[in-house]
């Protein structure tokens, strides 16, 4: 199909012209995005829209993504909570998950019989790979009965090894959810700091601070990994307090997987839906927006009125691996398909549907 002839919008069920999806576009990116930008995009925005309908798949595409892609083609856009709660319930013939390989697993977990696409194979996560399934039984068999929750920031064969999973915007309410006096968070060193520092609960970091006796640990309550976001982690105080010498009103919103510093140094500390939430529900002057960059654009995209201190020069280097043509590529062949094996995939489904019952 040519893409100046009419694709269809498989959830709205209207017709959309290059020149429609260009005017929406405009409308939306016309601050964040040059006009013959614009133009290319809406042509392949067309094209993914009719491969959609053609394929019966339904689109997921996380706060990350560039403005572009994020504004035009996804059904469902959001955090990781978010997105699994929308995987979980899709029933489309194809999952294509805009998103890095640990999210398109996700989807996989709680849709076996579904394909799942991930439009790069190269789309990967630095908090993934900084722990492996090994590494989880390791310390299953150091510290016996004291249960693991897992962030969903991991691959499956590690949320397979886990008693259940979490986000940054529930982890909270996860580890309360178990009623243990000890829990194993795993594996963002700082997610896990900020998540003791918010419940007042005594950290550990076993990888670094080796603990030959466990039954010695006394009041820990949290034995945290040392695993970091080359994102996030890259955000200092000293960022935050250059935007406030420079702009005295402004509002700093940071992702929980910033350092503890860099939180308690911020105004507001939440997943990207709360981030996203607050600009909506709270207006001030001005913000700085303390996690990937992308989201920034997007931001600024949704409230013109709200103004973002463009101080953010960080993108995450996986996420940009998710193209608006990669995004075509995968749903035009059907490739980078994704794929569980049991048994991780039935017992990963127990942690990561044990998380969305805490919700």
């Amino acid at each position: 199909m040519g893409v100046h002839e009419k694709a269809r919008i498989g959830s709205q069920g209207k017709a959309m012209t290059v020149e429609d999806m260009t005017g929406q576009l405009r409308e939306r990116l016309g601050r964040v995005l040059p006009e013959f930008e614009i133009r290319r995009k809406a042509e392949i925005a067309v094209e993914i829209l009719e491969w959609k309908r053609r394929r019966n798949a339904v689109i997921l595409a996380h706060n990350y993504m560039e403005p572009a892609l994020f504004y035009s083609v996804p059904d469902h856009r959001g955090d990781s909570l978010d997105l699994s709660r929308k995987a979980a319930a899709t029933q489309a013939d194809v999952i294509v998950f805009c998103g890095v390989r640990f999210m398109a697993e996700t989807a996989k977990i709680l849709n076996p019989e579904r394909t799942v696409l991930v439009p790069s194979p190269r789309a990967g996560c630095s908090l993934a790979e900084s722990i492996t399934a090994e590494q989880v039984r390791d310390l299953r068999r150091r510290f016996p009965g004291v249960p693991v929750v897992s962030y969903v920031n991991t691959y499956a064969e590690v949320k397979a090894e886990s008693d259940i999973c979490c986000t940054s915007g529930n982890a909270r309410a996860v580890i309360e959810s178990l009623g243990a006096p000890t829990v194993i968070f795993l594996p963002d060193q700082y997610l896990a700091a900020n998540v003791a520092r918010e419940t007042g609960r005594h950290i550990i970091f076993p990888s670094a601070t080796p603990v030959a006796d466990p039954s010695g640990l006394l009041d820990v309550q949290i034995l945290g990994w040392t695993g970091r976001c080359e994102v996030h982690e890259r955000f200092t105080v000293a960022d935050i307090e250059n935007a406030r010498r420079q702009f005295p009103d402004v509002v700093v919103l940071a992702h929980p997987e910033c350092s503890p510093d860099v939180v308690a140094a911020a105004d507001f500390s939440g997943s990207t839906n709360a981030m996203i939430r607050y600009v909506a529900e709270h207006p001030a002057p001005r913000y700085l927006v303390l996690t990937e960059c992308s989201m920034g654009d997007n931001i600024t995209a949704a409230h013109p009125d709200r103004e973002m201190v463009r101080m953010c020069s960080i993108r995450c280097p996986h996420m940009n691996e998710i193209t608006m043509e990669d995004t075509l590529a995968a749903l035009k062949l059907m490739r980078y398909e994704v794929d569980v094996p049991e048994p991780v995939r039935s017992r990963a489904r127990r942690a990561v549907e044990r998380m969305l019952a805490v919700g």
